[in-house]
């Protein structure tokens, strides 16, 4: 089992390249899709885009990190024994990636010991790279980012989102969605958790909660929110759980409250 201190912020670099390489697959299928099939449901989607970035991804990890743990969405887990595991989306938001609608992302995030710190989320369609790394902070296309001073609910933006098994399961977040949008000033949906918390980070949003979702959704940008000051945990302020399903991050001031406000089912 490797030690932390094996860990290198170059290893940012080698993420960044993925990102890149990764997003010019995704930039080059924008609008030319000629795959999309459904998953779990009609509403789980995976194209050719998804695959072959995720394939790029993977070849310049397992380069690179040979003896590492790789989870990613659609090629599952490998077999090394590490205390450093990859999480890999390769298209965060693939229903909005079909429809054309911008709100897309490669995702890439480094555990260790099953904490995030690593975590690079790019946009290619308009060219934003995320990235944070333990202790150095975060960054929005190379310029330090932190989370908004909003510290009153009512003066606040959120954003959440819904899983896609949501019309038959019972605990689909509606009454949270409906709930505290009547308490703030908006509630988003964008579609695209890693980046709805990439935005927490550099303040566009306040908070966000969301539940049934993956490890590979919120590792990467768990780091990035952190390293922007904001705060990442479970529902009920418990340390995140990245195989929960649950995330709930805001910049700190409002954590506590949305904790209260959401209804917890469990």
């Amino acid at each position: 089992m490797e030690n932390f201190h094996h860990f290198s912020p170059k290893w940012l670099d080698i993420a960044v390249d993925a990102a890149y390489e990764a997003g010019k697959v995704l930039k080059k299928y924008w609008g030319n899709l000629k795959e999309i099939n459904h998953k779990s449901s009609s509403s789980d989607l995976v194209t050719e885009a998804d695959k072959k970035s995720e394939q790029i991804i993977l070849k310049i990890l397992a380069k690179n990190f040979p003896g590492h743990r790789i989870l990613a969405e659609e090629s599952g887990l490998n077999n090394q024994i590490s205390d450093f595991i990859w999480m890999v989306d390769p298209l965060d938001g693939t229903t909005n990636y079909t429809h054309q609608y911008p709100m897309v992302a490669v995702s890439i995030g480094l555990l260790y010991r099953q904490h995030s710190i690593l975590g690079v989320i790019y946009n290619p369609i308009i060219e934003e790279l995320f990235t944070g790394v333990k202790g150095l902070g975060a960054k929005l296309n190379g310029f330090p980012i932190h989370v908004s001073q909003v510290s009153s609910l009512n003066k606040s933006l959120l954003a959440t989102g819904f899983s896609y098994d949501r019309s038959i399961r019972n605990d689909n977040n509606y009454v949270e969605f409906c709930h505290l949008t009547n308490l703030t000033q908006g509630v988003r949906r964008g579609g695209a958790a890693a980046l709805d918390l990439a935005y927490v980070a550099c303040g566009r949003l306040d908070g966000y909660w969301e539940l049934g979702l993956k490890a590979w959704d919120i590792a990467a940008g768990a780091i990035i929110v952190s390293e922007a000051g904001g705060e990442v945990t479970d529902y009920d302020l418990s340390p995140l759980d990245f195989y929960s399903g649950r995330v709930l991050a805001s910049n700190s001031h409002l954590h506590k409250i949305m904790s209260e406000k959401l209804f917890f089912k469990t």
